[in-house]
């Protein structure tokens, strides 16, 4: 059913809603929330923490003028809790002043203990005796555009009494395993009674998702184990001479990861691997092994990148390792004329490797005699684009590659078609990161900390948080930042750099920060996979509690690639004691392994499988929050139901839709 057919949106909000992802009623209803007000708890100021969002009961003992002399309009009243004195202030919303009285109030905000008194910054409010907005749990979408939150809200409720929701589970098994109404789970994620029928339904509907995803995964897998197309005429000894160009010793776990795919490759059947390790592992160079495989042998490689800024990088690498070769590059920013040019190149087998983007898959490419191929960074990617590419050639050798750490248990379900090799220690020369967790009143230090290493001729990194929609105001936005901090440093030269700028300006940002054109670059996440820029000693992360331990980790791993010691400092925004616990994990711990299994008992498979941890995969329920149980329950589920006792055809139309789903993601 079409969004514009709902009468709670109309031909007017439609491209709102279109803004969203949203074009019908069924995406509607799998647009989840990214949290959830609970008004059916009132706090106490006293133990609040700064950065709590809190619901209070009070009093209203004084209201201040308007303050129209300062730029922001304040108005201001003072409030008394059960004798626990604070105030209540109000940017830009002088209207506040006229509709406030004195007397007993109910005030929902963000609390902030920065001035000695607490401050409730901004609230929503209603006097005490009509209350009737503050109260139960109200659903909080991630927005974007001019389309509100109980604009959404009407529209989803509307699309949930419209939409037929049915499991695609066999019944049998729903009885079996006591599986819950799906569409009562749609009802309680979106219209939730209380908090524990969210985490109910929350399962139910990530255990339905992970169900299809799987079976999907299981179904792709089924011809995968093809009997071999390719012979590799190279020896060990020619792999080991090969490995003297990088200039340094192999680690026990480079070598490993080396002589697996030696013996994939001289093995009857293809070689599906995973090869997954830390930031600075050496993944890299291992797979230029696997890339010399394949071309001693006369055949040609293939090396795929999810943007153009690695793929040049690699680029780069592969023409300096691999003189004796000829090396394309072909990616969505190479000029028509010579991307015809290489297209021709690659065709008539001219070509021994080509690197590049997914530009590199697109059907008028044609690799004659392809045999191996390598997938880096493997999280940014579908399933379907890694097979795309491998489908150039016949029984196509394919190495994918992670730098993001998953415990090891989840990678056999999520990378169930693929060996795995895990690479655990680092290079020798490799320095660690040292970590330091600052609070609000060290800021000023660490800028002057920062000024000092510019002028030495250090750079650094300031990464804040991807914000969509932050109506309590307490997030700086990337553009805020890099204004603030060109006024607190005017003689440091800043970039600027954000994932809604396109592929070739991000580029030459990018590179322009590498050849010291900048002093620091201010960013979004998008650098967690960039270029190495080994003069980069310092990074700064602005409310790294809202980040995912793994992903915090990602980050430190942007600096430390140099010969000098390298930090990252660790903003807090919120000083609760689970923001505190989580921060104090990554500074004590520098192996990415440990931290993920960290990270995933702290925040779920919620948080944990985002956009970010699995592709485009699972970006419908990454707002969801369930244990890492389902995950499993769901693959035993699967497991089952494919065996062949049951007719399987919803099931796998479900999941082809899902795999075929894939194909349309666009790379970021």
């Amino acid at each position: 059913m079409d969004v514009s057919l709902l009468r709670s949106v109309g031909e007017k909000r439609v491209k709102e809603f279109h803004k969203l992802g949203i074009t019908s009623a069924e995406d509607l209803i799998r647009y989840y929330p990214r949290a959830y007000l609970d008004l059916t708890e009132r706090a106490s100021l006293a133990t609040a923490y700064n950065n709590d969002m809190v619901l209070v009961k009070c009093e209203v003992t004084r209201i201040f003028p308007v303050n129209f002399g300062h730029p922001l309009k304040v108005v201001r009243a003072n409030c008394m809790q059960d004798g626990y004195p604070f105030s209540v202030v109000w940017f830009n919303q002088p209207y506040v002043a006229k509709s406030l009285k004195l007397g007993e109030y109910l005030f929902y905000g963000r609390v902030s203990n920065k001035y000695g008194m607490p401050t409730i910054t901004n609230p929503s409010f209603e006097p005490l005796d009509k209350n009737y907005r503050l109260k139960g749990i109200v659903p909080v979408y991630p927005l974007k555009g001019k389309v509100g939150q109980a604009v959404v809200r009407k529209a989803i409720l509307e699309a949930l009494n419209k939409v037929r929701i049915d499991s695609v589970i066999p019944q049998e098994l729903i009885r079996k395993y006591e599986l819950p109404s799906l569409a009562r789970a749609y009802y309680d994620v979106h219209a939730p009674t209380d908090m524990a029928r969210v985490g109910e339904a929350s399962e139910r509907l990530a255990l339905e998702e992970y169900f299809v995803l799987i079976s999907a995964f299981k179904l792709i897998k089924g011809g995968k184990e093809d009997a071999r197309a390719h012979t590799y005429n190279v020896t060990a000894k020619d792999v080991r001479e090969f490995s003297t160009r990088f200039g340094f010793e192999f680690t026990d776990g480079q070598k490993r990861a080396v002589n697996e795919i030696f013996e994939n490759l001289q093995s009857p059947t293809r070689m599906n691997r995973l090869l997954q390790g830390d930031v600075g592992s050496g993944k890299t160079a291992v797979a230029l092994c696997g890339l010399y495989m394949a071309v001693k042998s006369g055949h040609r490689a293939a090396y795929l990148s999810p943007t153009e800024v690695l793929a040049s990088q690699n680029y780069a690498i592969i023409q300096r390792y691999f003189p004796e070769y000829k090396v394309a590059y072909l990616a969505g920013g190479t000029p028509a004329k010579e991307k015809r040019e290489i297209k021709k190149q690659i065709k008539n087998g001219e070509i021994d490797i080509v690197c590049g983007t997914h530009a590199i898959i697109q059907d008028d490419v044609e690799i004659p005699d392809l045999s191996f191929i390598v997938c880096d960074e493997q999280h940014r990617f579908g399933v379907a684009q890694r097979n795309a590419l491998a489908e150039k050639g016949a029984g196509t050798d394919t190495l994918v590659m992670s730098a993001t750490p998953i415990p090891r248990t989840l990678s056999l379900i999520f990378y169930g078609d693929l060996d795995i090799t895990t690479i655990k220690d680092k290079p020798k020369e490799r320095k660690e990161v040292s970590t330091g967790v600052i609070t609000e009143e060290k800021y000023e230090d660490m800028y002057a900390y920062v000024r000092k290493e510019v002028e030495r001729g250090k750079q650094a990194y300031f990464v804040c948080a991807k914000i969509e929609d932050d109506e309590e105001g307490t997030i700086m936005s990337v553009n805020e930042l890099y204004e603030t901090l060109k006024g607190k440093m005017p003689t440091v030269r800043f970039g600027l750099l954000h994932g809604k700028m396109k592929d070739k300006e991000k580029s030459e940002i990018m590179q322009a920060f590498k050849n010291r054109e900048y002093d620091c670059l201010v960013s979004t996440t998008v650098i967690e996979v960039g270029v190495d820029v080994p003069n980069a000693t310092i990074m700064i992360i602005y409310n790294a509690e809202r980040f995912g331990l793994s992903q915090l980790h990602q980050l430190r791993g942007r600096v430390g690639r140099g010969d000098e010691k390298s930090y990252c400092f660790l903003l807090m925004g919120s000083e609760s004691e689970t923001a505190v616990e989580r921060l104090l994990t990554l500074k004590r711990s520098t192996d990415g392994f440990e931290i993920a299994e960290k990270d995933l008992e702290m925040r779920g498979g919620g948080d944990f499988f985002g956009t970010r941890q699995s592709g485009k995969m699972l970006s419908e329920i990454k707002n969801l929050r369930y244990p890492t149980s389902v995950i499993f329950t769901a693959k035993k589920i699967a497991d089952e139901a494919l065996e062949g006792r049951f007719d399987t055809e919803e099931i796998k139309k479900a999941a082809m839709e899902k795999y075929n789903n894939l194909k349309d993601v666009v790379m970021n």
